[in-house]
């Protein structure tokens, strides 16, 4: 019993005794220090570095004027993140499933899947966003992003009788990538790939468990593997190498450049069903190339007629020779009802011979489906002619001339052929109207009037539209006029609704010797209203 309570008043007493020397120490002998002020800055007068220390995570459209703040897009991204978490966290669902199948029946492997799979109720967020200006029609973004994530993922993965989980929770990310988007194309989204690079190495930190325990609690493991992902990511994706993601199907001719031109003859047809009860049939044929979203073209009709000729020419701009096909569509002709269809066929451009015409004798189908039945009933032939020209790559040549007086110049050949002219109107500055200024540009040649689409309320609009010409003869001796126009918007009085803002007449010898010229012109008629012009030539 006296052990007991000596043991007692051991483990009693020695922590109120240490408790009463610490008390008696601060009271009697412990310093005292005068509290002083605090010493207060402001910002202003700090250097960047005990800005980055005092404040590391002061927001970076604070520190740096040429990032800016985008609390729109995280609002945004907030009020969405309940629903891409869901559409996120399928994606990964059916993207890794073939690479679990892969394993599951190795290594004793019975099944893998995800016991839970949730990115956290916490989506990334933006600290700022800045955006680089590029002569090339590409768009060059740099965000920051920061995401501290309540992630949660569990693996479970069944070996033999035996269930193995590994979880990976907490997931915490910065970085800041370069995103380009590039080419621009008139076609939605408006680009055709990503390509996304990192600037500088990511931090990355998580939690990882594996049948329970805490395996970062290791020491040494945790830092070890944190740095090890973090470097691997630097060394595949850090900028100059990047990861390109296509976003448009190439096959849809926006991303492609023109190459060449194909010339259609629409020569006869023979033996053409009858469709009109009391006569014969009205055909026409519409002519279209893949991959293009312009309008069909269109033959003349022929009234009555089972063996129609026409002879009549047409012109298509060919981006890819290898995949686009010219689709044929042959109609019967109705005042009042839709048009009845007479039969159809396709011919592939890889069939053609650069610079050599073919002759191609089609029998008309119902379809291009090889099992349709229908397509064994006979509905009479179709004969055109097809040439591909494509575009030189070297048309001009330079030749020395001699004015006899022992002066050489050098003089380019212009060439005979005819070709394409591309004018891509790319923006106008300082254009300012009397009464309003909604501009857009007309583009005017060889009787030929496009538009680009109206811009509201800018003096400084940017239409980055592109317009094609095709012509018979290289154009030395012509202009191509264009013209800045205001247009207001809603009922007005015809002679008030349009107002010219300026006007430019730009000679196209300089074009075609030289393929391609990009310049900034003044415009005529505006006090410092200027519009940007780039013009290629390519000659067949």
């Amino acid at each position: 019993m006296g052990l007991v309570g000596g043991l007692l008043g051991f483990g009693v007493g020695l922590p109120l005794g240490i408790a009463v020397a610490y008390l008696v120490y601060l009271r009697l002998f412990a310093p005292r220090r005068r509290l002083q002020d605090p010493i207060i800055r402001p910002l202003r007068d700090l250097d960047s570095e005990t800005l980055q220390t005092t404040i590391p995570d002061i927001p970076l459209w604070m520190k740096c004027p040429d990032y800016e703040r985008v609390d729109w897009i995280n609002k945004f991204i907030f009020d969405m993140w309940p629903f891409l978490d869901k559409a996120i966290c399928n994606t990964i669902r059916s993207v890794i499933r073939p690479t679990f199948d892969q394993y599951v029946g190795q290594y004793g492997i019975k099944s893998i899947e995800f016991g839970h799979l949730t990115l956290g109720a916490l989506p990334p967020t933006f600290q700022g966003i800045k955006v680089y200006e590029m002569r090339e029609k590409e768009l060059v973004i740099e965000p920051v992003i920061r995401w501290a994530s309540i992630a949660n993922v569990i693996v479970k993965v069944k070996v033999h009788s035996f269930q193995v989980s590994a979880q990976l929770l907490d997931l915490h990310i910065m970085l800041t990538p370069r995103v380009t988007l590039k080419p621009l194309v008139p076609s939605f989204p408006c680009f055709a790939n990503l390509c996304v690079s990192l600037m500088e190495k990511p931090h990355i930190d998580f939690g990882f468990k594996l049948l329970g325990g805490d395996v970062m609690a290791i020491p040494g493991l945790h830092r070890f593997v944190r740095e090890k992902i973090s470097k691997q990511i630097a060394n595949l994706y850090h900028w100059p190498k990047l990861i390109q993601i296509p976003i448009l199907d190439e096959a849809s001719g926006a991303t492609k450049k023109p190459v060449g031109i194909l010339h259609v003859k629409v020569i006869r047809a023979m033996n053409l069903l009858k469709m009109d009860l009391l006569g014969k049939s009205d055909p026409y044929v519409k002519l279209r190339l893949s991959g293009e979203k312009l309008p069909s073209k269109k033959t003349s009709i022929k009234m009555s007629n089972l063996n129609p000729e026409w002879n009549e020419h047409f012109r298509f701009i060919v981006k890819d020779p290898e995949t686009q096909i010219l689709e044929l569509r042959m109609f019967d002709w109705e005042k009042v009802k839709m048009h009845d269809k007479l039969g159809m066929q396709v011919v592939p451009l890889r069939l053609l011979t650069p610079y050599e015409s073919k002759l191609f004798t089609l029998d008309l189908l119902k379809s291009m489906d090889p099992n349709d039945p229908h397509n064994k009933k006979n509905r009479g032939k179709l004969v055109v002619e097809l040439t591909f020209d494509p575009f030189r790559d070297d048309s001009n040549s330079t030749i020395l001339m001699s004015d006899g007086e022992g002066n050489v110049s050098v003089k380019r050949d212009v060439p005979p052929s005819g070709g394409l002219l591309l004018v891509s109107v790319e923006n106008a500055k300082d254009v300012e109207g009397k009464r309003h200024t909604n501009p857009y540009a007309v583009v005017h040649f060889r009787g030929e009037r496009k538009e680009t689409k109206i811009i509201k309320k800018t003096r400084d609009p940017r239409w980055n539209e592109e317009f094609q010409f095709m012509v018979d003869e290289a154009p030395v001796d012509d202009k191509i006029h264009i013209e800045v126009v205001s247009k207001r918007r809603g009922l007005r009085l015809p002679f008030r609704n349009k107002e010219s803002l300026g006007h430019v007449d730009i000679n196209l010898v300089d074009v075609v010797n030289n393929g391609r010229i990009n310049e900034k012109y003044h415009l005529i008629n505006s006090r410092n209203g200027m519009v940007h012009v780039e013009m290629k030539w390519s000659t067949v």
